[in-house]
């Protein structure tokens, strides 16, 4: 070790690298070297006698190099004679007294530098730009950086440089500018971030064996041909009919129409049931139209543009069904199944995305690990990779600019989340709207993002169709071999502006001088295959008129299609009438399964006991707590074959160390899930801490909901607070999924809320965001104060995945987790229901003497119970109930507690967040159509603020004292004003 701590300068880094080779198989090297280290080898050590070569060096070009590290340029590279050859430097093995020919050896290691220059470095010199802009370059591609001249690389044999090459390979020289041809042509390849070594070599050998380079066959060109006929004819078709309509189209990067037909194709032939495929709406149309199969038709008719006026348009989405808007034409998702007879079926379904761009990311990951789950079983889900492949299409600007995109790659080998490896493809236009490259990233390619994650790289020409699908087949071949993340850098350009209603000259004036006269991929190829004799002019144009007919055709029929082509079913309107109560028999034999423990497993002692105390729970009225309760409403669902999804931002112990649903043994640090050994269990249940994410988190659980439908899939936010992060997902995917797309989410979002002076990130869920956005029943958002009135809820959520599909986001404490009067009982649990408004159970025999009526949500209700509880003087006046579902409000049940008391002359909203947040806004109105004429309405809590919550625990308490003590102030004369709200803030 310590010879090889001596060994300095860059040469001997690439001669360690070769002599470890050797060590391994003396064969892996060329015959030259391998004289060389059998000479060195003879000798003794052969360390030693490398190391006895070197010396330090004051005048070296290179930082020193162990072990074959990446060569970093410091300072000048080394002196090159006039006529371009090596000046001899003292710098490197000149100690002739070893006996062995060291300038032998420095060319040798010279030629390997640059070898491993042009690998590493040849995509800066690919010619990666349809419009002909150069790649940077680099020094490292350069005979002269490596102090070698043409003809010391002629003098040696190939396998220097390229080991594998046969004896045709000819010289070092020859093989060089193969090597050069391989990695500067029309794809560039970045591999050196991948760090694990076997990866690394298999791409460096697929490339080298240009195993996805063969020539296609004339037939194969000719069908390449066509597709891209099509793809650039149906573009010019919508164009030309459907003038300044907006269809971003995905003229500059119409391969990628044959890059997925060939993705797919291999991805059946691989036994590759189901591809999920996500994408802005750049080029989507013609995705939806050439690879799920949309009729043409149906996709004229949503232009609601015709130019032939004999033909009516189509009525309005928004008239076709209650609660359906529907969407404009470039968000539209759609499913289709291919089949080949005795040889594959596998089913493709493009995902309905927003102009959110990369924010559906997260969710066809979700699709593809459903697809990949198996749910049917108990214990955890198993899963099959090969079952689905997820495919992401980003855009050059979005793909590093927008932060989700990261959030999404990290997923890619987290036990989670990973679905066995991604496609990624750029379609890079070199431009974002109206933003180039140099403003809108700093980095050189807009894909550099994904070296962090340590996916390969291929950059590659939109103008060269054959090269493209190398690069997608190189992808697929990759993600079968190891399950990871291959990404693809289409690199296009934009022919029209971000839409064809914009003039992109008035910002790129000299890109788009260029554009306009370049001609398309279609054209191109054409002229190539002409000029090979695969296809004559004659056939190309035939490709054309046929193409152009069948668009016609088309267009006659548009507005026999109509609406109906992309609605989905939605025959769930009906609310489910569910029995959530359970035996109980059948909770005390669960409770005992939960605690039982496999043999020699020992979970930290102190929790042992906490959840010991489960086991009397049952047997002690009000000792049932929110995380017993819970575990045992998933034990139950898990025995009605329903299979769970749970997961989170410290979701496997809980936030609150309350759940504990993975035990850790204190010795080894061996994981046991008791759920996923739960002897009643038919279904699986799977549990995972999220990655400190909340958009993608959201995403993923929310795709995973929807092509899951029989799951219940659950999420949870470490604090409330922090779905912030996530309101794009909940905004565009959640709420309004089923009124756009005619998807059915039923996601569970757990958030922890209530005010206990921890500050304005960790009080509001912002309960009022999903009041605003609730409408014609699209989610069901409760705010329970029981643990019995949550183990009801998530039954009958999970009954809900039968029938009535919504979102249920659940306001969840934090202080009542272990709060004696939320506890509840077991015939709470097996004799009860949820009930959407509690009555104040205190308040039975003295409903005359009521005059207040406080109605309220959530933690403060407990507050208030606990303070009338402790006041010198009963309170007999004021009477609390408690609203435990906001949306859908429910007014009967709120009617029927307001019509128990007869004498009431108030009735009051008390909340403990400010007056601009709550439910507050959503309530005052409701309240004031179902208040009988005599009452009057008033408000009680925080005046409104910027802030969510007081950032001192002081001025928290001396505030919430303040609403609690003026809830149950003296009794007064209260002004009957039905239309008036009393502010007492």
């Amino acid at each position: 070790m310590k010879a090889r701590e001596a060994l300095y300068g860059p040469n001997l880094g690439y001669v360690l690298e070769l002599y470890e080779r050797y060590q391994r198989d003396p064969n892996s090297v060329d015959a030259p070297t391998r004289a060389f280290f059998d000479q060195i080898s003879s000798q003794g050590d052969g360390w030693h006698a490398l190391a006895t070569l070197a010396r330090p060096s004051t005048s070296s070009t290179m930082d020193r190099e162990v072990n074959g590290a990446k060569p970093i340029l410091k300072e000048e590279p080394p002196p090159v004679s006039g006529n371009g050859a090596a000046a001899q430097s003292p710098s490197v093995l000149t100690r002739p007294e070893a006996g062995l020919d060291t300038n032998a050896l420095n060319r040798i290691v010279r030629a390997a530098r640059l070898a491993r220059g042009i690998r590493e470095y040849g995509h800066l010199a690919a010619k990666i730009d349809p419009l002909g802009a150069p790649g940077p370059g680099d020094p490292m591609l350069e005979p002269a950086t490596h102090g070698i001249s043409d003809q010391d690389l002629a003098a040696l044999p190939a396998s220097i440089v390229w080991p594998s090459a046969g004896p045709e390979a000819g010289t070092c020289l020859d093989a060089l500018r193969r090597l050069r041809e391989i990695y500067c042509g029309s794809i560039g390849y970045e591999f050196d971030h991948v760090q694990d070594f076997a990866e690394r070599a298999w791409l460096h050998e697929s490339v080298e064996g240009e195993t996805f380079r063969i020539p296609l066959p004339p037939e194969k060109r000719r069908a390449l041909l066509n597709r891209l006929t099509e793809v650039e004819t149906f573009e010019r078709f919508l164009h030309r009919v459907f003038v300044g309509q907006k269809r971003f189209s995905i003229e500059g990067n119409d391969t990628l129409v044959p890059m997925l037909d060939e993705l797919i194709l291999r991805a059946a032939q691989s036994g590759t049931h189901e591809v999920l495929i996500g994408m802005a709406h750049r080029g989507r149309l013609n995705v939806l139209a050439h690879i799920l199969g949309k009729p043409y038709a149906a996709i004229f008719s949503e232009f609601h543009a015709p130019t032939d006026n004999d033909i009516a348009p189509p009525a309005s989405s928004a008239t076709a069904s209650r609660g359906w808007t529907g969407d404009v034409k470039y968000h539209l998702g759609a499913q289709r199944t291919v089949c080949e007879e005795d040889t594959f079926e596998i089913k493709i379904t493009m995902a309905d995305n927003p102009s959110h761009l990369e924010f559906v990311n997260p969710v066809v990951e979700g699709f593809a690990r459903a697809a990949q789950d198996s749910r049917r079983q108990p214990g955890a889900p198993r899963q099959d990779p090969a079952a689905a492949l997820p495919v992401t299409i980003h855009g050059d600007a979005a793909f590093p600019g927008e932060g989700v995109v990261s959030e999404t790659l990290n997923f890619s080998r987290l036990p989670g989340y990973q679905t066995g490896g991604t496609v990624h493809i750029i379609v890079n236009n070199q431009i974002g709207f109206t933003t180039g490259a140099g403003a809108g990233r700093s980095t050189l390619y807009a894909s550099d993002l994904a070296k962090g994650f340590e996916i390969p790289i291929v950059h590659v020409n939109a103008d060269d169709p054959e090269a493209c699908l190398a690069a997608i087949k190189f992808a697929h071949a990759y993600r079968e071999r190891f399950h990871r993340d291959f990404l693809v850098d289409l690199v296009g350009y934009r022919r029209w502006g971000h839409n064809e209603g914009d003039e992109p000259s008035f910002t790129q004036p000299q890109l788009y001088a260029k554009v306009s006269s370049h001609p398309t991929a279609r054209a191109r190829y054409a002229k190539q295959l002409e000029a090979e004799g695969v296809v004559s002019r004659q056939e190309a144009e035939a490709m054309l008129r046929a193409a152009e007919e069948r668009l016609r055709e088309a267009r006659e029929d548009a507005y026999d299609q109509g609406q109906d082509e992309i609605q989905r079913d939605d025959t769930d309107d009906q609310p489910v009438e569910a029995k959530t109560a359970v035996p109980a028999d059948n909770l005390r034999e669960m409770n005992e399964a939960l605690l039982a423990r496999p043999d020699g497993f020992a979970p930290h002692a102190k929790l042992e006991r906490l959840l010991a105390r489960r086991r009397e729970a049952l047997d002690k009225p009000g000792s049932i707590d929110w995380a017993l309760a819970e575990t045992l409403a998933f034990a139950s669902i898990l025995a009605d074959a329903t299979p769970i999804r749970l997961t989170g931002q410290d979701t496997e112990r809980g936030t609150f160390s309350q759940r504990h649903l993975v035990l850790h043994d204190a010795e080894n640090g061996q994981e046991y899930v008791p759920l996923q050994a739960l002897p009643q269990a038919r279904a699986s249940f799977a549990v995972y801490n999220s990655p400190l994410s909340e958009a993608a988190a959201i995403g993923f659980e929310y795709g995973y909901s929807v092509h899951a439908p029989e799951a219940l899939v659950l999420w949870e936010a470490q604090f409330g607070d922090f779905v912030n992060a996530g309101q794009v997902l909940i905004d565009q995917f959640l709420v309004a999924a089923r009124a756009k797309w005619r998807q059915r989410p039923t996601l569970v979002l757990l958030l922890p809320h209530g005010y206990e002076g921890q500050g304005p990130e960790h009080s509001s869920g912002r309960v009022e965001r999903f009041l605003q956005l609730a409408a014609e029943d699209n989610l069901r958002l409760v705010n329970c104060t029981t643990a019995a009135q949550y183990f009801h809820v998530l039954r009958l959520q999970a009954a809900s995945l039968r029938a009535h599909r919504r979102p249920l986001v659940i306001m969840t404490p934090k202080s009542l987790l272990r709060h004696p009067l939320a506890a509840s009982s077991l015939r709470d649990l097996s004799d009860g229901a949820f009930r959407p408004v509690l009555d104040d159970a205190n308040a039975a025999t003295r409903r005359d003497a009521v005059v207040r009526l406080i109605l309220c949500s959530g933690k403060v209700a407990v507050d208030l119970t606990t303070t009338a509880r402790t006041r010198p003087e009963p309170v007999d006046w004021v009477a609390v109930a408690r609203v435990e579902q906001l949306y859908p409000l429910p007014e009967e049940e709120l009617k029927h507690v307001i019509a128990k008391y007869p004498n009431l002359r108030e009735v009051l909203w008390l909340q403990e967040e400010p007056r601009n947040m709550g439910a507050w806004s959503y309530m005052a109105p409701h309240l004031r159509e179902l208040l009988p004429e005599r009452l009057s309405l008033t408000y009680l809590g925080r005046p409104e603020r910027a802030s969510t919550a007081e950032g001192s625990p002081e001025t928290h308490a001396a505030e919430q004292r303040r609403i609690i003590e003026e809830a149950f102030g003296g009794e007064r004369q209260v002004k009957i004003d039905t239309q008036g709200v009393h502010d007492v803030s």
